[in-house]
């Protein structure tokens, strides 16, 4: 299983979702895992890219989500791919619920960290998707400012 991109102290981000999507809006949620789930990805075995939020029963869900399975767990191991409910205040997840109906828009996990407190919490954004060109301009634009940061020193 590929990982995603980790960085010290356990935050991983989504690294693709600036490239494919413009983000609108940006908003932390809490994540329900379980114990073999937080320590699989103590472990860095989870991976967070093409993941995707959808509304079940008016609760935010994540789908697509890859924790690996825990090496030492028992019987009680969880399972790789399951949905996973975020937890928000009720007027965020209305909020993102009448965007969402709007065509186009999307939520999108951006990264998985864990808070001051050692609980893993999800940045997760309301998205529009980039178009090809868009993407050709977003490129262009950073190679730009590239450019600039070398003759500036």
């Amino acid at each position: 299983m590929k990982k995603s991109n980790k960085i010290e102290s356990g935050i991983f981000k989504n690294r693709r979702v600036y490239f494919d999507f413009e983000i609108l809006d940006k908003v932390e949620a809490g994540i329900v895992l379980t114990g073999t789930e937080i320590k699989s990805i103590k472990m860095g075995k989870v991976n967070i890219n093409g993941t995707f939020c959808v509304f079940i029963d008016n609760e935010l869900y994540i789908k697509g989500m890859d924790i690996a399975i825990y090496d030492e767990g028992s019987y009680l191991n969880h399972d790789p791919k399951r949905d996973r409910k975020l937890l928000m205040h009720r007027k965020q997840l209305n909020k993102f619920k009448i965007k969402l109906e709007e065509r186009g828009f999307t939520i999108i996990p951006i990264k998985l960290y864990p808070n001051e407190k050692g609980i893993y919490k999800m940045e997760i954004g309301l998205a529009k998707g980039r178009k090809t060109t868009d993407k050709r301009n977003y490129i262009k634009d950073r190679e730009t400012k590239r450019e600039l940061k070398e003759i500036k020193g």
